[in-house]
């Protein structure tokens, strides 16, 4: 038997956009990201999930290196944007910080190393617990079945960008990657907090 899941405690108070409406981090407020959120598509691949945070990484260090803070008491975060169809987020990893056990409510997901590395245990419903560790440069989109845990297990600081399709979907919790139930579950609906 699956030991019971929990919805996350971090709670939005925000709604989502219309479709067509868009919120940025007034740091990274720029035409190439304006552009790039694509703020009339509804509803996004991982491949482009991952096309958006590579490209993130990639055109718009300088402005991410502004914004990036490192906390050693806990992980950090910001978010980058905010569509009807996505969410954008730059969170940092001091050694040891990660998250615990979790899907994404149903979402799609991506996310791509900026600076340093993390590792991911990661489990699709049925199938077996794998690890992966991600370097700086590496992007990776995951579909809505995917649950995982995120870590820095090296002696340095990491951050990275992720990106969620549809947004704002409530995060479930579990005691251990064993326990992620073997069929994909529903979406969770709205508000949604875990980030990783």
């Amino acid at each position: 038997m699956s030991a019971p899941t929990h919805i996350s405690q971090y709670t939005p108070t925000e709604e989502i956009p219309e479709l067509g409406a868009y919120e940025l981090h007034p740091g990274i407020d720029s035409p190439l990201l304006r552009d790039s959120i694509r703020p009339d598509h509804d509803l996004w691949t991982p491949r482009e999930l991952r096309d958006l945070t590579h490209l993130v990484i990639t055109e718009l260090t300088g402005s991410l290196l502004d914004i990036v803070r490192i906390d050693e008491r806990e992980r950090w975060w910001a978010r980058l944007g905010l569509t009807a169809g996505v969410e954008l987020w730059l969170l940092s990893w001091a050694p040891g910080q990660g998250t615990e056990p979790h899907d994404h409510g149903g979402a799609s997901g991506s996310f791509a190393v900026l600076f340093g590395e993390v590792r991911e245990d990661y489990r699709y419903p049925a199938g077996p617990v794998r690890t992966r560790s991600h370097e700086l440069g590496d992007s990776i989109g995951f579909g809505a079945g995917r649950a995982h845990q995120v870590r820095n297990t090296s002696t340095v600081n990491s951050a990275s960008v992720h990106a969620y399709s549809p947004p704002l979907l409530s995060v479930r919790h579990y005691t251990d990657l064993a326990d992620v139930p073997d069929e994909t579950p529903a979406p969770a609906g709205p508000i949604r907090r875990e980030l990783g």
